[in-house]
């Protein structure tokens, strides 16, 4: 006989885990117990013969739940106690102060538990909040370790004697189910009043009714509150809009099933798999034409962000309702968090939503629906947030830290014990109650990874972003040490993070960022290695008079990028000519067009700029794509939708003198065909132009400095047509093609790439200087 003290790592904790443990130990006459610890690991003590401990272990391995994930494990021979049975121990708040296991993410409801949703016999039977230990929120309600009811949402909800009997029978699906509950003693919806008053009936079913008659209903759901009304409906679509105050911005949609998608969307394998996952995020789809949905979805974007129904709540509401597809949008104003408190809801949104579907559950961590995009055939995650929170990136540094990210997009990371676990997403952290958010959201991390204290703080280098100020207290307050990183850097560190590379020459294509020359940033070809950093070529600087003003206004981009090569009086001719709408587009007209001018004359507020964002914006508006930026990306992204339709590539060229990219050249390429070549084939080709232009300058880099592969990150690497055309000429000169599928490629990823680099830098391999100004 003998006995081992077993702890496992990982994430073990809410996925069934300790009732698989207490099964195998059964099914291998073993004695002892398991038991949650405060770390999120679990403790095993087993005792028995020497062969049936051996496959006790193989099976720990080989058969653990399907959302379980085993990290390490930790094996001690100690002395025989003498247990009569094998039992499951009630939790420990101890645990190892440096472990490294975590809670998984919300899971998407269940087959199980949806047959029993709708089977009249069950007592679950349209109960909205149904779950098993397979299912349900996860991060989202949790407040404390280990992963137990008291440290949960869920106990302001006593269980009743049925589902205590079902959470503590060791053979039954709902065994140690935290969330747990049925309508006689859990949470519980009411449909409101924009005004309050409480609407009596079946919230659900009303609810749902509402919806098919024309109304906006505020929805609570498992990360926080929606908006939603009938999508099929084109006037109440704008209205929303109107409502909401995203003029252009795409409204995510929830379609009642697949078979529903594939009416107004195509849908590839690798689309489909992702849909339905246990993650179900928004997926970003092309449209089938024509689009038999109203175009005020998702104007001028080839695409449509659609997601399927992922708690019970959902199935109810689409069972009760004849319309097949909701818009399914966060409810909150632009750039702000998104609403979860009940009487937020009431106060912020009693002139958007008509009524309010409000259950009465606290949600601790709020956390958007996760957005992804099949680009070139792989997976490309624009926003990381529920399904995927807060699983870890490994990364081969050991060092403790916080990664403060970017300032729009934003999401931190923590770094602990080579891991680096990203947040959910945070969003425009220039606003004061997105920062808010983030502080909340740091303090929680700290509190369920143990982190007591950390070594050093990264951001970005951009003096005046919330999060460098941010940064700065926060390595103040544990006296750490913090390091400033340069953003593009950090969107090449990321791809090496999640691939573990030592060696790239990466592609940075990006909004904009604050380059060590003091600079803006944008379009680069860096070489990153654990041994040296350098900057090898970039865009051309060109000027963004307004600074960033441009980002909202394309059209001082495009003058900023004319005067390479043309004076204010040709500058002018050419915009009157081929754009004269973008003049009107300005908020103040003619008068800021002359101001604008005057800045670009005297020097006065304008920015030097290498960004591909800024060039890709200033031809949308050339090309009478898009004038204005409503919401981020919005110029290139329907750039990339109008190019989509474009068949013939003109091929034009981007001449490289020494480092630099000369975009302005293109321009005049563009301006010498605009008045005969079909403007779609113009956007297909100028897309080609400047990923062929890329592309061979890496190549060329590539083998200068004996690197086999290279990387693309940034923001643009979400462009099907750039990224397709970098792989190709790579991979056709021999060289290895990376991005980022499991990281985010924009700003909310970043955080990832400052760990590496903080971990380059913890471990001596770059300093101070090469990271910095």
């Amino acid at each position: 006989m003998k006995a081992y003290k077993i702890h496992v790592q990982g994430i073990v904790q809410a996925v069934g885990f300790r009732p698989f443990v207490y099964r195998i130990a059964h099914a291998h006459n073993l004695k002892g117990y398991v038991r949650n610890l405060g770390d999120a690991g679990v403790e095993i003590v087993v005792e028995g013969r020497e062969e049936d401990i051996k496959k006790f272990l193989e099976d720990l391995i080989k058969k653990k739940p399907p959302i379980a994930r085993i990290d390490k494990i930790e094996k001690e021979e100690i002395p025989i106690q003498g247990f009569d049975r094998f039992y499951i121990e009630k939790s420990s708040k101890e645990g190892k102060k440096e472990g490294d296991s975590i809670i998984p993410p919300d899971i998407a409801i269940c087959d199980d538990c949806l047959r029993e949703l709708f089977d009249p016999t069950n007592k679950r039977y349209m109960y909205p909040f149904i779950v098993c230990t397979n299912c349900g929120p996860r991060f989202t309600i949790i407040e404390d370790l280990p992963y137990d009811r008291e440290n949960t949402a869920m106990r302001e909800f006593p269980m009743c004697d049925f589902c205590r009997s079902e959470y503590e029978d060791p053979l039954n699906r709902r065994y140690h189910a935290e969330p747990v509950a049925c309508p006689t003693c859990g949470p519980s919806y009411r449909l409101y009043t924009a005004d309050g008053n409480e609407i009596i009936g079946d919230p659900l079913r009303k609810a749902a009714k509402l919806i098919d008659k024309g109304y906006i209903v505020a929805i609570k759901g498992i990360g926080g509150i929606h908006l939603a009304c009938d999508a099929t409906n084109d006037e109440i679509v704008k209205e929303l809009r109107k409502r909401i105050f995203r003029p252009q911005k795409p409204f995510a949609i929830m379609a009642r099933d697949l078979e529903t998608v594939k009416t107004f969307a195509y849908v590839s394998k690798e689309e489909e798999e992702e849909l339905t996952s246990y993650r179900r995020p928004i997926v970003a789809l092309r449209k089938k034409e024509p689009f038999p949905l109203p175009e005020s979805l998702a104007p001028g974007l080839h695409t449509i962000g659609v997601m399927l129904p992922y708690a019970g709540t959902h199935y109810i509401l689409f069972h009760w309702s004849e319309t097949p597809v909701y818009v399914m949008t966060s409810a909150n104003f632009p750039g702000m968090p998104m609403i979860k408190e009940n009487e937020e809801a009431f106060e912020k949104l009693k002139d958007v939503a008509d009524y309010l579907l409000l259950h009465n559950r606290r949600i601790p961590n709020r956390a958007d629906d996760s957005v992804v995009r099949f680009v070139d055939g792989k997976r490309a995650v624009i926003r990381r947030s529920r399904g995927f929170v807060p699983l870890a990136i490994e990364i081969p540094f050991e060092y403790k830290g916080l990664a403060v990210g970017a300032e729009l997009m934003n999401a931190f990371g923590v770094i602990k014990n080579g891991k680096v676990y990203p947040s959910q997403y945070i969003g425009n952290t220039s606003k004061i109650e997105v920062l808010e958010f983030m502080r909340e959201a740091i303090r929680h991390f700290f509190k369920i990874l143990r982190i007591k204290g950390i070594d050093l703080v990264i951001s970005d280098l951009h003096p005046t972003y919330n999060t460098t100020k941010l940064a700065m207290e926060i390595a103040e307050e544990f006296n750490a040490e913090l390091l400033q990183v340069q953003h593009h850097y950090a969107h090449v560190a990321s791809v090496m993070a999640e691939h573990n590379l030592e060696e790239v020459v990466g592609i940075a294509m990006d909004g904009v960022g604050y380059g060590t020359d003091g600079r803006t940033w944008g379009g680069e070809v860096i070489y990153l290695s654990y041994e040296d950093i350098e900057r090898l070529a970039h865009i051309e600087y060109y000027p963004l008079p307004g600074g960033d003003l441009a980002s909202y206004y394309p059209l001082r981009a495009l003058i900023g990028i004319l005067s390479l090569n043309h004076d204010i009086e040709e500058i002018e001719g050419i915009i009157r000519k081929h754009c004269p709408g973008a003049i009107q587009s300005l908020r103040y007209g003619e008068t800021e067009f002359k101001v604008i001018m005057r800045q670009l004359t005297s020097g006065i507020n304008v920015a030097q700029a290498s960004s591909m964002g800024r060039v890709l914006d200033a031809f949308s508006v050339l090309l009478n794509v898009s004038y204005k930026r409503n919401y981020e990306g919005e110029p290139a992204m329907k750039l990339e939708s109008f190019a989509f339709r474009g068949k013939n590539d003109l091929n034009f060229t981007v001449p490289v003198e020494g480092e630099e990219v000369k975009v302005s050249e293109l321009f005049e390429e563009v301006l010498n065909v605009i008045e005969d070549a079909n403007p779609v084939d113009i956007a297909y080709s100028v897309h080609l132009a400047l990923a062929r232009t890329f592309a061979e300058l890496s190549v060329e880099k590539a083998k200068e400095f004996g690197a086999k592969i290279i990387v693309l990150s940034g923001g643009v690497a979400y462009n099907e047509l750039i990224v397709k055309t970098i792989r190709k000429i790579v991979e056709r000169n021999g060289l290895r093609f990376l991005t980022t599928y499991e990281v985010p490629r924009g700003d909310n990823g970043i955080n990832v790439g400052q760990a590496f680099l903080g971990g380059l830098y913890s471990e001596g391999y770059l300093n101070r200087e090469d990271l910095s100004i």
